[in-house]
């Protein structure tokens, strides 16, 4: 009903109070049947004749017959479930304004709530878009190191240092030992000092799960020996990865090489829908589809499977097709530009499918 983004229908939601007990919040469970949520509703307005005031029994009442036409228009409960948000937004007295909000909630809903009252129930949706996990991220050899956190899709540099280590020299003989007992010795100085900034930004972290360290071989071993993390975050290392660059670079590639420790982290969920699209599209392009007419097409027959829109497109024409994808109860996959498969998938057109069948 509207063309704003998930987070700002329910920071909308949230803000918008009623005069009396009449605004009613409705959540449907993911799988659950939504014609056992229309009879409860039925029945409900016979409760709600018993308000005393009239203008809020009629708020009420119009509100749940307004949900339940709009129930009956659904062919089954979309795959996350769904919240519906009905009733008197109006800010002037005596002159009703009442206002149906359908969200599709973008991870399943395992909440079932009926409820009138002055405010919408909202939380249930809030705890979606908290992030629910944060990985610490270190990239590092004996010049510079990079320590970074991934936040859900989202890779951040918070610090990056140099270690004042010089290449080495061509001398030999005792010159050649002394240069390389003071290299040494600066190194576990910068491991040293690695490890205590990191103890200064991971240590009280809420929501830290794990820590991923990379850079060369030999490199990223020493810093676990020599450069004294407390066992807190020592204890929270869950894998080691080599990787060549220790700049912000590095934290992508590093992000990029532990998929088997983020299989759960949405970036790389992202990553593997879209790896999947691009290679449907070039090996069996018959059951992909791309273009946005050929999309909604494919909608339009109940062909598609699995809808892939891209989070950069406009409002409007991503809320088009993922109605019509609820609708039909086809999964819906949402993903950033902030990988190289989500920038070329937006720059495809922004909106793809992985069909049931083939279209003739």
């Amino acid at each position: 009903m509207t063309d704003l983004s998930f987070e700002e229908l329910v920071e909308k939601l949230g803000s918008i109070r009623g005069r009396h007990t009449e605004l009613v919040s409705v959540l449907i469970p993911a799988g659950f049947n939504k014609d056992s949520v229309t009879k409860q509703l039925d029945a409900e307005k016979s409760t709600a004749n018993n308000i005393k005031s009239k203008n809020t029994r009629k708020n009420v009442i119009d509100a749940l017959e307004r949900i339940v036409r709009y129930l009956k228009t659904l062919r089954k409960t979309p795959a996350n479930g769904l919240a519906l948000y009905c009733g008197n937004t109006s800010e002037n007295e005596g002159q009703p304004n009442i206002e149906l909000f359908d969200i599709h909630p973008i991870q399943p809903l395992n909440t079932r709530i009926y409820r009138c009252d002055q405010t919408f129930v909202v939380e249930p949706l809030k705890e979606m878009l908290e992030v629910k996990e944060v990985y610490g991220l270190l990239v590092i050899d004996r010049k510079e190191a990079t320590v970074g956190v991934l936040e859900g899709n989202n890779i951040k540099m918070l610090r990056h240092m140099t270690s004042g280590v010089p290449s080495k020299i061509r001398a030999g003989g005792q010159s050649s030992a002394r240069f390389a007992r003071i290299t040494e010795g600066m190194a576990k100085e910068f491991y040293r000092r690695v490890a205590e900034a990191m103890k200064e930004l991971f240590f009280d972290m809420p929501k830290l799960k794990g820590i991923i360290i990379g850079g060369p071989m030999p490199t990223k071993d020493d810093f676990m020996d020599e450069g004294q993390l407390v066992t807190k975050l020592k204890d929270m290392v869950i894998g080691m990865k080599d990787i060549g660059d220790s700049d912000e670079n590095g934290l992508h590639l590093l992000v990029g090489a532990s998929k088997d420790l983020l299989a759960e982290q949405g970036i790389i969920k992202e990553k593997k829908v879209l790896e999947k699209f691009f290679e449907m599209l070039g090996k069996n392009p018959e059951m992909t589809a791309y273009k946005k007419d050929n999309v909604m097409k494919a909608l339009e027959y109940g062909a598609v499977d699995a809808l892939i829109v891209s989070k950069k497109l406009l409002k409007s024409d991503a809320k088009k097709f993922i109605d019509m994808a609820n609708n039909t109860g086809a999964r819906v996959d949402l993903v950033s530009a902030d990988t190289n498969e989500g920038e070329q998938f937006l720059n495809l057109s922004g909106v793809g499918a992985i069909l049931r069948y083939k279209l003739q």
